[in-house]
């Protein structure tokens, strides 16, 4: 029992890594202790640097039952390596809720575009070819996860925009994320170009359940004129992207911030030539 103590005391948990992947919920991690107790954990800790990186849950279980267990060291250049090694093997693993499978494979994007300023699949291909890195690491990353590379780069906006909310609230984005808190990729995606103090409003009206109610689509008898169940659906669309631009340009009126003027068009000019290519 002592040197089962002091291995586990050996062994680091890292807070970053140990909350990267959702927790699992009561009735999965009874499964999963229920089955170490009557079969030993026969999956090892997977560890860095001593850093624990796959096994959270069965380490917890062995600590608290006294277990013998095994080891395993893997090498990675940085932690993002890690990290990337890390979501990779729990979408695999997990069963995972749509927005968190678009979140992790938007945050993987992310890190290794980060990490290698595209992709060592760049290299693979033939000279000659003007192929930008950061378009391979998208590629080889929807051949994995068997999507189209337009979706992986949209699940690393919406990666960013999370990643922005956590900071501000874990809460809120784990709201998000479990499925709590409706709110749609587009949503996300529209908020990549958000101010922080925009993204810190919606963490905290999502943090106090008061984002759907404020956000909810307006009546037809409350909406203007102009929008009427007359129009088409893609007139509709288009007059609603701008009276939402109208309204973005006299919030940041009073300072007018050119880096929030910027983002604010550049973001409606985005929608609309979205709007131009379905026509």
């Amino acid at each position: 029992m002592n040197d089962i103590n002091e291995r586990l005391q050996e062994i680091i948990i890292d807070e970053e890594f140990m909350r990267l992947m959702p927790p699992l919920n009561d009735s999965e991690y009874c499964s999963l202790e229920n089955d170490i107790l009557v079969h030993g954990c026969l999956n090892p800790l997977v560890l860095w640097n001593s850093i624990l990186i796959d096994g959270h849950n069965r380490y917890r279980i062995i600590k608290e039952h006294n277990l013998p267990f095994n080891t395993i060291s893997l090498e990675f250049n940085s932690r993002d390596e890690a990290i990337s090694w890390m979501i990779t093997i729990q979408i695999f693993r997990r069963n995972l809720t749509p927005m968190q499978l678009t979140y992790y494979r938007g945050l993987q994007y992310n890190i290794e575009k980060k990490i290698q300023g595209g992709d060592r699949y760049a290299q693979e291909k033939p000279k000659g070819q003007n192929v930008p890195l950061v378009e391979n690491t998208a590629e080889r990353l929807s051949e994995q996860y068997k999507v189209t590379s337009r979706t992986i780069k949209r699940d690393g906006q919406i990666a960013e925009v999370l990643v922005a909310i956590g900071k501000e609230s874990q809460e809120a984005k784990n709201s998000i994320l479990t499925g709590d808190t409706k709110i749609s990729r587009k949503q996300l995606r529209d908020m990549a170009s958000s101010s922080e103090q925009d993204i810190a409003t919606t963490a905290k009206e999502i943090e106090s359940g008061k984002f759907e109610e404020n956000n909810k689509p307006l009546k037809p008898d409350s909406q203007d004129k102009s929008n009427t169940s007359n129009n088409h659906p893609m007139t509709a669309t288009i007059i609603t992207g701008a009276n939402k631009f109208v309204e973005n340009i006299r919030n940041i009126a009073p300072d007018d911030d050119p880096r929030n003027l910027k983002s604010t068009i550049r973001a409606y000019i985005d929608s609309l030539e979205d709007i131009y290519s379905r026509i």
